[in-house]
């Protein structure tokens, strides 16, 4: 699905802000979850940082993972898809943090 620069814009940040929220409750006791012009950080007090952003010019989200490593997603109109393995982006973040997203 080829979204404009604005609707791109809108449909991530929502994104990125429910997952702050989300993290934040879930895991907040055991990791710095922030967020910050785009860039969602989840330092985990047990070791390993996510970065998850989105990426105008390709309008997809990327991840940075300590398990499943560098991953980039595109919207398909209701879910972020990997590009290269077609993973969904929160059933991935999900699994490799145990919570539920």
């Amino acid at each position: 699905m080829a979204l404009d620069e604005t609707r791109f814009n809108a449909i991530a940040d929502e994104l990125l802000e429910n997952l702050f929220d989300q993290l934040d409750d879930a895991i907040g006791n055991h990791a710095d979850v922030d967020l910050q012009d785009g860039i969602l950080n989840i330092e985990l007090d047990a070791g390993g940082v996510y970065i998850i952003n989105k990426h105008g010019p390709n309008r997809e989200i990327w991840m940075a993972s300590p398990k499943s490593g560098a991953t980039h997603y595109a919207y398909d109109g209701t879910d972020w898809i990997g590009t290269r393995d077609q993973a969904n982006l929160l059933e991935r973040l999900s699994e490799e943090l145990k919570v539920t997203l």
